[in-house]
């Protein structure tokens, strides 16, 4: 058995931060990250708290890679929300789609961004694509103006599915949760000052339901 207990104060701050970090975005943090989040101004100071981590048994490192960490869950076990970065994937980033009154925006594009695997759980890539949040209609679910969100091209969706949605009546697209209320479609947004869209199901092609977002910093 581990015993947190005999961890430095340094150590633990350390391990609370990769925590909240993978928690919050599903990759590890860089060692320069770990260092700003915990008031360490040295990067060989880091690595000397994070092998002392590797031989208590709470994290594993991988040499010469960039976030090459993975925390050990207390069973023994590797945390399944934490993944071993590795070699990031490059996604096509499809342009806009509103998450407000839609509008005519979504559309090809030749840019790409880059992911890591985690971000995309078990989803394959090839069926992922990438779209930049244009509103704030989806603010509630922690998606903003400007944000991006990774989408896995699908056809239908279940109720409270967050996806991208085709408004073939209206030539417009938009991101909101998915409602199939029987004669009509509710697509719900997650703002309380801003109206549900109904449209009739035969006018609504569901693009992609969201997998993850990556929050742009303002």
């Amino acid at each position: 058995m581990k015993d947190y207990n005999k961890l430095s104060k340094r150590q633990k701050h350390i391990l609370v931060f990769m925590e909240q970090y993978l928690e919050e975005r599903g990759y590890p943090p860089t060692i320069r990250e770990i260092g700003v989040a915990t008031g360490i101004n040295s990067t060989s100071v880091v690595n000397y708290n994070l092998n002392k981590l590797v031989q208590a048994g709470y994290l594993e490192r991988t040499d010469n890679v960039s976030r090459g960490m993975r925390l050990v869950a207390p069973n023994g076990k590797k945390d399944k929300v934490v993944q071993l970065a590795s070699a990031s994937i490059n996604i096509p980033l499809r342009g806009e789609i509103v998450a407000g009154e839609p509008v005519p925006a979504y559309g090809e594009s030749e840019d790409v961004i880059e992911v890591t695997p985690a971000m995309l759980g078990k989803t394959d890539s090839k069926e992922v694509f990438a779209l930049r949040v244009n509103g704030d209609s989806m603010i509630d679910a922690m998606i903003a103006d400007g944000d991006i969100v990774l989408l896995r091209r699908q056809e239908t969706a279940n109720n409270g599915d967050m996806v991208a949605v085709w408004l073939t009546s209206r030539g417009e697209t938009t991101l909101k949760y998915f409602y199939n209320e029987g004669a009509r479609i509710r697509l719900q947004p997650a703002n309380p000052y801003m109206d549900p869209i109904y449209e009739d199901p035969a006018n609504c092609q569901v693009q992609g339901k969201v997998v993850s977002v990556i929050r742009q910093v303002r």
